[in-house]
């Protein structure tokens, strides 16, 4: 009579409720977000970032759970003052500053379009459709933030913060709806989610 085996990359710890595999993906796509993020061009009090493709990969990589957790960490290391926000800033400034709304958006925009991803990663259009309207979330949040911090109408505040990005972000996302799927079957075949 075979046993059955217990692989080790599964192993969940009972305190944690994560596997050592999981923590480990985590924190690689939480590396990935602080490596990414930084780099980021300057078009007004908005720059544009690759902070939101990196979320993209991180929900089809990890899933929406662990995708949106590194995330948060992603933020937490920006918020205690490691250089990995927009421009190579950090700390509780620029969080609370007025592209804070924009950064704290991400959170919804990651539990938003991952469950989509989630249930429905083979299915391109609906992909699309959750990261539209995450982002749709975002950019609300990140408006109504920065309107309110810079003073600005709503107007000026969707020309300085939303206008100027969609088409970028609408790349973004088609990227990662080309790509993400492709580097997720690779990694279920490996056995790696």
């Amino acid at each position: 009579m075979n046993e059955p085996t217990m692989q080790p990359n599964k192993t969940v710890s009972p305190r944690h409720g994560f596997s050592v595999h999981q923590i480990a993906a985590i924190g690689i796509m939480s590396a990935v977000t602080c490596i990414l993020a930084p780099f980021s061009i300057p078009i007004g009090p908005v720059p544009i970032s690759l902070t939101n493709l990196a979320i993209y990969f991180a929900l089809y990589i990890l899933g929406m759970k662990e995708g949106t957790i590194s995330y948060l960490i992603y933020l937490l290391i920006g918020l205690i003052g490691i250089p990995v926000f927009s421009g190579f800033t950090s700390g509780p400034e620029k969080l609370f500053g007025p592209t804070g709304g924009y950064l704290i958006g991400f959170i919804p925009m990651a539990v938003i379009a991952g469950i989509i991803i989630d249930r429905f990663t083979s299915k391109r259009f609906l992909c699309l459709a959750g990261m539209v309207a995450g982002t749709i979330f975002c950019y609300a949040m990140g408006t109504a933030w920065l309107a309110y911090q810079a003073g600005m109408d709503w107007k000026a505040a969707l020309w300085a913060g939303v206008i100027p990005f969609i088409p970028g972000d609408l790349i973004k996302m088609l990227l990662a709806i080309m790509i993400g799927p492709k580097i997720q079957a690779q990694l279920i075949r490996a056995n790696l989610r």
